[in-house]
């Protein structure tokens, strides 16, 4: 039988309905347990994220800043799934598909949140004298060596789909983009791309996390500030755009012209898949980098960590989803805008890209193409570090030349492979990542409360004052 035969009924059992169902499950249950922390201290987070009240001090141990860590974390949560995702969702399951995808990135906060307190607090030091962290860690010392088993399972995955969905998937969408927009064939892109990957991975984390943190700001201004130029040009429809997202997500779209229609499970079913492969909220994925941030309680850097998922899910996809609608890119028959019809066939970023372009022109193209760069380039460096990580853990040390030239090689292979395969293993690893990670959330559930009470009783007040007399 065609082994992507098989791989796609694989997914089709991991990404079902039961998987769905636990991760927002999961989810809602940690919600519930934290009493709504996500939304309570969301403005606290920030603060700790983005001013000088997260600094770490003196005495706090670990590698790099909450900031850094966060704008890591990011690089690698960002990309073009932000671009094509959403655009898969919209014209799958409707523009409700949008409301669904907020609705599991709000869950998704207290997931991650969760990942990342638990990351911290049972962290170890490797021989180079950096902290490693993840859920191997987590699920081996928060639920004793007789749940190794899982650990293993997660790591063996975790370094797998790192080669995948986190670098050669985002190398080959490079090269498609530089082919298309500048003439660049696929095999220069992979050469100059494995050379600057090779350039940022043999610096560390440090380096990483430098370049993290340009990158970050850089695709935020590009990308974002592009949706935006739309949504101001187009203000007038903003507001139906909103009216269409909460009117399709809980009624049927009708099929109109080339449209099919889509039932309210569609909507549902591709707004919670494209939210949780957006933000990898239950993946895992956070607490893989989150033990190396320098601060003085696991709590701090957990809610630094939950702001990405607010980020990437209620800022960034949102920005997709209402340039989308608005401009009727998720109907072939056209949308808000008057006398807007696409060309027929066109799918995930080149739809993204078509709908910016019918607002901003050659300029709309553009932005999204350098978007895609900016976006999957940084993708590949944050991932490494996830895949690193994983590898290590089932290694030691000992193996991470290995592992970088194994992922440097990839990242070139990728920009001239075709990717269908490696879709399908990367998104089976990922699925099985999952799993023992989200298990692992709900035994350790009162841990996580444990620590957030005695950061909000012992330690909140006593911050506080030291930065209002600091200041």
């Amino acid at each position: 039988m065609d082994i992507l035969a098989v791989l796609d009924k694989v997914n089709g059992v991991l990404w079902g309905t039961p998987s769905l169902v636990l991760l927002f499950g999961t989810g809602l249950l940690l919600t519930f347990m934290l009493r709504g922390l996500q939304f309570r201290r969301l403005l606290y987070a920030f603060k700790l994220g983005f001013t000088k009240e997260g600094q770490a001090g003196a005495g706090d141990e670990g590698d790099v800043s909450n900031f850094k860590a966060l704008m890591t974390a990011l690089a690698a949560t960002i990309g073009n799934g932000n671009i094509a995702g959403v655009a898969t969702a919209v014209t799958i399951g409707g523009p409700g598909a949008i409301f669904w995808m907020w609705i599991v990135g709000l869950l998704g906060m207290a997931t991650k949140y969760s990942e990342a307190l638990l990351a911290m607090k049972y962290r170890v030091k490797n021989a180079n004298g950096e902290y490693s962290s993840g859920p191997m860690y987590y699920v081996e010392r928060g639920l004793g060596k007789k749940f190794k088993w899982l650990a293993i399972a997660f790591a063996f995955f975790g370094a797998f789909a790192a080669l995948g969905i986190g670098n050669s998937v985002q190398s080959n969408t490079i090269a498609g983009v530089m082919e298309n927009s500048f003439g660049i064939n696929n095999l220069t892109t992979g050469i100059i791309l494995s050379v600057l990957a090779a350039l940022i991975i043999f610096g560390g984390i440090q380096r990483i996390s430098t370049v993290a943190g340009f990158f970050v700001p850089v695709m935020a201004v590009l990308y974002i500030g592009g949706a935006l130029l739309i949504l101001a040009i187009n203000y007038d429809q903003i507001i139906p755009a909103f009216g269409l997202i909460f009117q399709y997500a809980f009624n049927p779209v009708a099929a109109t012209g080339g449209f099919v229609g889509v039932l309210v499970s569609e909507a549902i079913r591709n707004g919670v898949a494209r939210g949780i492969f957006s933000n990898e909220a239950g993946l895992g994925t956070a607490a893989l980098i989150a033990g190396n941030a320098k601060t003085d309680h696991p709590v701090k850097q957990a809610l630094v960590a939950m702001t990405g998922t607010f980020i990437v899910t209620i800022i960034v996809c949102t920005m997709t989803g209402l340039v989308l609608v608005i401009s009727g890119f998720w109907d072939p028959t056209g949308g808000l805008l008057s006398g807007v019809v696409h060309e027929a066939g066109l799918e995930g970023g080149a739809l993204t890209g078509a709908a910016f372009a019918s607002v901003l022109g050659t300029v709309g193209e553009y932005i999204v193409a350098f978007s895609v760069i900016f976006f999957g380039f940084s993708t590949i460096v944050g991932w490494y570090v996830y895949g690193e990580k994983c590898f290590e853990y089932l290694v030691g040390t000992r193996g991470i030349l290995a592992y970088r030239a194994a992922y440097i090689t990839a990242c070139g292979v990728g920009a001239v492979a075709s990717l269908t395969t490696v879709w399908a293993f990367a998104d089976m690893a990922n699925a099985l990542m999952m799993i023992p990670n989200l298990l692992a959330l709900i035994l350790l559930s009162k841990v996580v409360v444990r620590e957030t009470n005695d950061f909000f009783e012992n330690h909140y007040k006593v911050a506080a004052v030291a930065v209002k007399k600091a200041s």
